[in-house]
């Protein structure tokens, strides 16, 4: 009876513990500016870049074709899939900050940590890529 009742001790807290994991439903969305793991790189809103978007280094790192069916505005286009994308990142300013977006964010998800480690000060990622910057309205040149 006693270890039963210590398995039903175990598993409520177990369940508490997954519960506390889960995220807010309610939770905002459109928050400006989120931290990821690191100091260098960070998530940001359609709005947020938007605001910032005069002088900035900004790169879609989308395929040309994708580039000319519409891109943000000052924006560089720098195939992530080009051979010589890696030679032509770095002929950016590495002690500027550089904005960079795709399509939904997965390819940027997956090169920020590369363009950390290249030597990058801040790097900011469109959250949600062009999708999310379509999704809020913002101007796409085409």
């Amino acid at each position: 009876m006693k270890s039963l009742q210590i398995l039903i001790a175990f598993l409520f807290f177990l369940s508490l513990n997954f519960l506390s994991c889960g995220q807010d439903s309610n939770a905002k969305n459109d928050v400006d500016t989120i931290e990821l793991k690191t100091n260098v790189v960070a998530y940001i809103s359609p709005v947020e870049l938007n605001s910032r978007n005069k002088n900035i280094q900004l790169i879609d790192i989308r395929t040309s074709k994708e580039f000319f069916n519409g891109y943000i505005k000052n924006a560089k286009n720098i195939d992530v899939y080009n051979p010589n994308f890696k030679n032509e990142i770095n002929k950016l300013d590495k002690t500027k900050e550089l904005y960079i977006y795709c399509r939904s964010g997965n390819r940027t998800g997956k090169i920020t940590k590369r363009l950390e480690a290249m030597g990058f000060i801040k790097v900011y990622d469109l959250k949600g890529g062009i999708n999310n910057w379509k999704k809020n309205n913002q101007e796409l040149i085409k």
